[in-house]
């Protein structure tokens, strides 16, 4: 089994028994298939952005301005719909122009101009969270008519109701952004593991001298893992608007360290070469299920939550870290 299977493996038995241990010891909501659609739900755009992060991990980089860029597209498009008399169309496309610009940018300075993707990104963070209060200041909830019918639009899943105090039926449903995402991380998923342009991400990642001598494009692979991350970043910035209906400049506030928490929990590495799109999928479910566990135990505090990822996270690193140096002992011997 090699890192990046191994890894995921071990996301996915942690993820299965924390989810266990809360059916078993918290019971309520947990036992309601909708109980894991409504993490699904909310957290959809941090789906979609995480992958975008795992990408740009994988091949070496990094990217935290995804989440000003989020908060940018939705403030950007309520204001586009509820005051410029915009459509749903026209607000899809300047979702995308924002994801793409960014990602432009960013990528032509850390793989081209040879810019540590850090401070690239650092400077694009703040960038978009300064444009989001130029755009507009005060928060406000969208009241287009037809993007609330789209807001409001559900996706019945099939055999998984559950029947309500009154004995009445309740389907269990997930929202668009849902079936978005796992469109998003069904496409990543084939672009890593069989085209040329995925492998080339991997190989970046792990050595890129290595990579060059294969005779691999090495700057125009790390421009093209920034640019995915930031079009991945407008998406979920879409997503994430059609989940509140509202633009606010606090909006997406940490998005991109949940983003990155969550690619390091699914088994993607920060020193690059390493990762998997459907880990990262579980680590978003691991960090939010986490939370969940967290409050249902009564411990509403932010910093029990925060207390909790911090030490999910040395856990995840820890084993990481022991994986990568018994894989090197047994090269070595």
């Amino acid at each position: 089994m090699n890192d990046t299977s191994l890894l995921l493996t071990i996301t996915i038995v942690i993820f299965v028994l924390m989810y266990l241990g809360a059916i078993l010891f918290q019971g309520g909501g947990f036992t309601k298939p909708q109980m894991f659609f409504n993490i699904l739900n909310a957290n959809a755009a941090l789906i979609i952005t995480a992958t975008g992060m795992s990408i740009v991990m994988i091949s070496g980089g990094i990217d935290i301005s995804v989440g000003g860029v989020v908060a940018l597209v939705s403030m950007s498009c309520a204001v586009y719909l509820d005051m410029k008399g915009g459509s749903i169309l026209g607000s899809v496309l300047l979702a995308l122009a924002i994801g793409v610009a960014f990602g432009l940018v960013q990528g032509f300075l850390v793989a081209y101009l040879d810019i540590q993707p850090f401070i690239v990104s650092l400077a694009g963070m703040f960038f978009a969270r300064g444009m989001t209060t130029i755009v507009n200041t005060a928060p406000f909830n969208v009241a287009d008519p037809e993007f609330m019918a789209l807001k409001d639009t559900r996706i019945n899943v099939p055999f998984l109701g559950s029947v309500n105090k009154k004995g009445i039926y309740v389907p269990a449903y997930v929202e668009i952004g849902v079936i978005v995402a796992l469109i998003i991380m069904v496409i990543l998923f084939i672009v890593l593991r069989w085209t040329k342009l995925g492998r080339s991400f991997y190989a970046v990642g792990g050595n890129k001298q290595s990579a060059l001598m294969m005779g691999i494009n090495v700057k125009r692979t790390k421009f093209l893992s920034h640019l995915i991350c930031s079009t991945l970043a407008g998406i979920g910035g879409y997503v994430y608007f059609l989940h509140v209906g509202s633009g606010s400049a606090s909006h997406a506030m940490g998005m991109e360290m949940n983003a990155i928490a969550s690619s390091i929990i699914g088994g993607t590495m920060l020193t690059g070469g390493v990762g998997n799109i459907i880990g990262t999928l579980f680590g978003v479910l691991s960090l939010s299920t986490i939370q969940n566990i967290v409050a249902s135990a009564g411990l509403d505090e932010a910093w029990w939550t925060g207390i909790t990822i911090a030490a999910m996270l040395c856990i995840f690193l820890l084993i990481q870290s022991v994986v990568m140096a018994q894989k090197n002992k047994v090269l070595k011997s």
